[in-house]
């Protein structure tokens, strides 16, 4: 791809396969009576969940499961066949993907794996339900937005937060203009983790039924270690290791600077400094207990705090983590629980503008329910995979100023940084045979 290409531009037509704005009308729009046939590629803690949200959406079709560890992939045929639906196992995606009965697949691997199912998924002509975050690199998330431009597919990101009504009330409130002129936003996670954090397991063979090689894909060839794999615990600490994730940042910190995005239009920032370090916890991971970005968006700066080691909740919020926005009359707080408006001494918000409005839409279901409006429509989705690169690539800048420990400048015409010791890092080394084209 030639590097003066301008990239990632929502103003700009590019070359072919880099267009934003392209109609995704293939001729393939399917009736209101028509099933989508979908296949499931990854069926750990997410997997399992999208599945069962899938299944209670009447359109939808599962007609094949696929996962890397024979558990996981019994567990699913067992879920699916409760909920009527007899589905193929598989254990290798590409079976999946090379199924021209199939119309979408529902990506839910580790990170690494994210960007290469969704490209070529994207080439063989299905439509893509892909987990957050986007991708386990910057340069990934730029060809997952080729690929669906290119190919003309409708792929919806698992942020779905966006469809929940406290996220939705609070771009309404930032529409409206209720808090005033907003400068400074801010979004925390905490929790306390003990010092041990998942332990110091030692290099192990892989279970009975794990296909160690294909689950690594991409990834650097290592010996298995359970805290890599992360399935011992029924939680997936492979988000702690950067060969395959970003840690907190890309975890929780999508689904806390994505609802920025939603509220003021998916603009990039211009620069993101950051520091964070293991200060307490001794396990073999890699990602940092505790870390702290600044974003200088063109008209607000956000803060982002990581306090793994401290769970006090922010602002009097019931949960550890969470979204404000700080505006000239008054702040609105937003997470899963509600939506709050607080208004600033002196406000001419009255005190009765403090409100809690509670979630009464729940997120994942009308997520799914999008998604699948938008495959028979050919619309984009509400988390059209644009908007989760954007998302997603804003917590990776933030892991490249830590690592590279440079404040970096971001420009997003050439979708790089300036600075020469940050680029490094925003690519992504793919181990053969596996090669990310579009």
């Amino acid at each position: 791809m030639d590097p003066k290409q301008p990239v990632l531009r929502r103003d700009v037509l590019t070359a072919a396969g880099t267009v934003f704005t392209t109609s995704l009308f293939t001729g393939r729009v399917k009736g209101a009576n028509d099933r989508i046939a979908v296949g499931f590629i990854g069926l750990g803690a997410m997997g399992s969940e999208n599945l069962s949200y899938a299944m209670r959406v009447p359109e939808v079709q599962p007609v094949a499961v696929c996962d890397v560890y024979q558990p996981h992939l019994d567990r699913a045929v067992d879920a699916a066949q409760k909920g009527g639906f007899p589905v193929k196992p598989v254990k290798d995606f590409r079976q999946v993907i090379a199924d021209r009965s199939i119309d979408a697949v529902c990506i839910a691997t580790p990170d690494h794996w994210h960007a290469y199912m969704t490209v070529e998924a994207c080439k063989a002509g299905k439509d893509v339900y892909v987990e957050k975050p986007a991708s386990k690199g910057v340069d990934e998330g730029l060809k997952m937005v080729q690929a669906a431009r290119k190919y003309n597919r409708v792929v919806q990101a698992g942020t779905m937060q966006r469809s929940g009504g406290n996220f939705k009330k609070a771009a309404e409130l930032v529409a409206a203009g209720t808090v005033g002129d907003i400068t400074f936003c801010h979004a925390f996670q905490s929790a306390s983790t003990a010092r041990e954090g998942y332990g110091n397991l030692p290099d192990a063979t892989p279970p009975a039924g794990l296909d160690w090689d294909m689950w690594l894909g991409p990834a650097p060839a290592v010996p298995f270690n359970p805290n890599r794999w992360g399935e011992r615990i029924h939680f997936p600490t492979f988000r702690y290791f950067w060969d395959y994730a970003g840690g907190a940042m890309t975890d929780w910190g999508v689904h806390l600077i994505d609802p920025l995005h939603q509220c003021f239009g998916e603009v990039m920032p211009k620069s993101v400094v950051a520091l964070g370090e293991k200060f307490y916890v001794q396990d073999n991971t890699d990602t940092p207990d505790t870390m702290h970005a600044t974003f200088e968006y063109p008209k607000f700066l956000v803060t982002y705090e990581s306090r793994t080691c401290n769970s006090m909740p922010l602002l009097g919020m019931n949960q550890g983590a969470g979204t404000s926005i700080h505006g000239t009359e008054g702040t609105i707080v937003v997470n899963r629980s509600g939506v709050w408006v607080i208004p600033n001494q002196g406000s001419k918000l009255s005190a009765s503008t403090w409100q809690n409005i509670p979630d009464m839409t729940p997120m994942n279901l009308p997520h799914w329910k999008n998604f699948i409006e938008c495959i028979k429509t050919r619309q984009k989705p509400i988390s059209d995979i644009e908007t989760c690169v954007r998302s997603s690539s804003v917590c990776l800048l933030a892991n490249v100023s830590m690592r590279a420990k440079t404040r970096v400048d971001w420009d997003e015409k050439s979708w790089t940084a300036q600075q020469d010791a940050a680029r490094p890092y925003l690519k992504t080394a793919y181990r053969s045979p596996w090669k990310l084209e579009v």
